[in-house]
């Protein structure tokens, strides 16, 4: 049954014929012609030229097979986003959020942020900005592979001259108010025999979005709060220092691009190159 179909489609008598349907034709293989093909909702025949296009159409030298697949576009590009996902959290979960990567971790984990970035597309904040909206962990920076808090910029030492562990690190982004804080929790070291002094560090901003995928913060104080054993002490607050008295290296200002965004996951770039993964809070 199926092989006399076949040769009336390719017969060199035949000029133009419709199938409306062969879902009574078994699936079989025909010379280049694969069981897909018998298979498709739609086809249509007509004269052309012999080959392969990757839009699903067949031609002989009397005939044409045009046919479309199923649409598993959209599902496969969002499996190869989460398997992206997974590679990149792998490779970085158990590096400290980056204090503890040498330039090969470095290497893989920028390798497989710039796949995902790729693969997900373009951010547009103009249109997505709600995305931006609360409590995000950071959990991993490639600036603190530099041994400071302050990556790049730089920052105190850890476990140097100040004994200063690392704690949890947020960003709190309220999208109406436009408030952006970087949210650090650190355990400061004491002498012997009084305990670790726990604080949580909360540098406060104003954002801006620059570009479609490009925002711009500005600083505007530090509040330093002590937690656990001391959390009744009150709380103090550091304000901006003056135009004239901030030194070169930090203006007040920074600038970042959301390379990757949904509502789990957010990648960013700094404006002195550091590759920054969040994850929703």
């Amino acid at each position: 049954m199926a092989s006399s179909v076949l040769n009336f489609i390719f017969s060199p008598f035949h000029r133009q014929y419709s199938i409306p349907s062969l879902s009574s034709v078994s699936p079989i293989s025909y010379g280049s012609i694969s069981s897909s093909i018998i298979s498709s909702s739609l086809y249509h025949s007509r004269r052309g030229n012999c080959s392969f296009k990757k839009r699903g159409i067949c031609r002989s030298s009397y005939s044409e097979v045009e046919f479309i697949e199923p649409p598993e576009t959209q599902q496969s590009n969002e499996e190869l986003i989460r398997s992206l996902k997974f590679k990149l959290l792998s490779v970085v979960s158990g590096l400290n959020r980056g204090l503890a990567a040498n330039e090969d971790d470095l290497r893989k984990a920028d390798d497989f942020a710039k796949e995902l970035e790729s693969t997900g597309g373009p951010v547009d904040l103009l249109t997505d900005l709600d995305k931006l909206q609360g409590r995000w962990k950071l959990i991993y920076s490639s600036a603190f592979s530099s041994r400071t808090l302050g990556g790049s910029r730089p920052g105190p030492p850890t476990g140097r001259l100040l004994p200063i562990t690392l704690g949890r690190v947020f960003q709190r982004i309220d999208i109406l108010s436009k408030d952006f804080d970087n949210i650090v929790e650190l355990e400061l070291g004491a002498p012997w025999p009084f305990p670790p002094v726990e604080v949580t560090a909360t540098l406060a901003h104003k954002f801006e979005i620059i570009e479609n995928c490009k925002i711009k913060i500005t600083y505007g104080k530090t509040t330093v709060k002590t937690t656990g054993n001391l959390s009744q002490l009150p709380q103090l607050d550091i304000p901006r220092l003056p135009d004239g008295l901030r030194p070169p290296s930090n203006p007040g200002t920074g600038e970042f691009e959301v390379k990757y965004l949904d509502s789990a996951m957010r990648i960013t770039r700094g404006d002195r190159g550091e590759l920054r993964v969040f994850v929703i809070s």
